[in-house]
């Protein structure tokens, strides 16, 4: 019998362990003397351990500078519910209009209302605000960028941010809500301005036109692309650009090439086959340079020529149709205006543009000029069923006929003469006067 206490099954054999290190070898073929000592591991070395703690810090400092540069570290939103409606707008342009409230929104053109919200933009925040009282019910903001522009189409309100080189972020939101659409990254110039043909919109710059449809997808590129997959796309990429206008899915720019003798106008299709292949249903040198695209109608588009004071209508097939003279002065007549667009509004049939010093009504049929307000601030926009034009001191409120004044309401303006851009949002009247937007009622 086995021991009781050894633990061994009967009939078993004890074998002594071998050492650490031996091999289980027949023991004839076991080499003699004494046990060899197990081989000492490589990372016990005292410099072994301080390339690790190296590795670790710079593990940890490439964290922390990840983290610090993340744009999510340094985004911050606050949504709201859908707001209360606001009330219906006067029959008629009220005799006097008191200042609401005023807030900074240097990235806004033109003061966005719409869906009883006032969207204002400044720095890197976008905000939402209530039209009555001016108070934020959502934001969105950027800490870490700053915004390009800011406009509205399909909507929404389009988000332009400044990142790297260009203006190359773009958020959409809900202007009710702040919930965001739609985001892309783009390669918009610094500078950009949005122009909405009401299905598309299109980046301004010197050099490259973006085309997006309201899902920010882009439909058409014109000019110097960025990263080209075929050559010989783009019809004249060596040209800069001028003013840019849209309509009926319908982009024209003015283009400046080193072949040409004077300034070209094209017009091409916001929509194509393939995206860096724009479709261009017209190109023509024009009669005289420094030309700006005023505004386009249908197949119509309206261009100043500032050397011959005209403003000529092309057609369709880039035929010149009419030509009308234009009384304006040189300053009115300098350069392109800021961000490559006019300062254009629409109503249901005129369209209005301000030159600088006058308010010109073309019709919306054939862009003829029906009219001419001098001593204006910016272009028109119906209010309170009423077509008002903002003037120095106030507001003119005219016939839209034929431009005749009906009366002025006086607005405090603080001071600020520069041009004032109007957005009409229920009962409240939005002036944009440069960098801040002010309320009236």
């Amino acid at each position: 019998m086995g021991s009781a206490d050894s633990g061994t099954p009967a009939g078993s054999r004890v074998v002594a362990s071998a050492a650490y290190g031996s091999e289980d070898l027949p023991p004839s073929s076991r080499a003699a003397g004494p046990p060899r000592t197990a081989r000492r591991s490589p990372w016990n070395r005292r410099r072994d351990w301080a390339v690790v703690a190296v590795i670790g810090v710079l593990v940890v400092a490439l964290s922390v500078l990840v983290a610090v540069k993340s744009d999510n570290l340094h985004t911050s939103r606050a949504l709201a519910d859908t707001p209360a409606a606001l009330p219906e707008p006067p029959d008629a342009v009220p005799g006097a209009m008191t200042q609401l409230w005023q807030a900074p929104s240097s990235a806004t053109p033109v003061p966005i209302g719409q869906d009883d919200t006032v969207t204002t933009a400044d720095n890197g925040e976008v905000a939402g605000r209530d039209p009555l009282t001016g108070q934020i019910r959502w934001h969105y903001t950027r800490n870490n960028l700053p915004l390009c522009t800011v406009d509205t189409a399909w909507g929404r309100v389009n988000a332009v941010y400044h990142k790297s080189e260009g203006c190359s972020e773009v958020t959409q939101l809900n202007p009710a809500t702040g919930q965001i659409t739609a985001q892309r990254n783009g390669d918009a110039e610094l500078g950009t301005r949005l122009v909405s043909d009401g299905t598309h919109v299109t980046t301004t710059g010197k050099h490259l036109l973006d085309t997006w449809r309201d899902d920010l997808v882009k439909s058409m590129e014109y000019g110097q692309v960025p990263f080209p997959q075929y050559t010989n796309k783009q019809p004249r990429p060596g040209c800069t650009y001028g003013t840019v206008a849209a309509a009926a899915e319908k982009i024209g720019v003015i283009e400046r090439c080193p072949d040409d003798p004077h300034d070209r106008l094209t017009v091409y299709r916001a929509t194509g086959e393939h995206e860096d292949e724009p479709p261009v249903l017209f190109s023509t040198v024009l009669a005289g340079s420094h030309a700006r695209v005023v505004a386009m109608s249908g197949d119509l588009t309206a261009v100043l020529l500032p050397e011959q004071k005209l403003l000529v209508i092309f057609g369709a097939d880039g035929a010149q149709k009419t030509a009308y003279p234009l009384d304006l002065p040189a300053s009115d007549l300098a350069g392109d205006p800021t961000g490559g667009t006019e300062q254009v509004t629409r109503t249901s049939d005129a369209v209005y543009w301000f030159t600088g010093t006058k308010t010109v009504a073309l019709s919306r049929d054939d862009l003829a000029p029906r009219w001419t307000l001098d001593g204006t601030v910016g272009p028109g926009i119906t209010f309170a069923g009423q077509l008002v034009v903002p003037i120095h001191g106030g507001l003119a409120v005219l016939n839209e006929t034929d431009g005749s004044t009906l009366r002025t309401v006086g607005v405090d303006r603080g001071g600020y003469s520069g041009p004032v851009r109007l957005t009409a949002l229920g009962p409240v009247l939005l002036e944009q006067r440069g960098p801040v937007v002010a309320a009236l009622r």
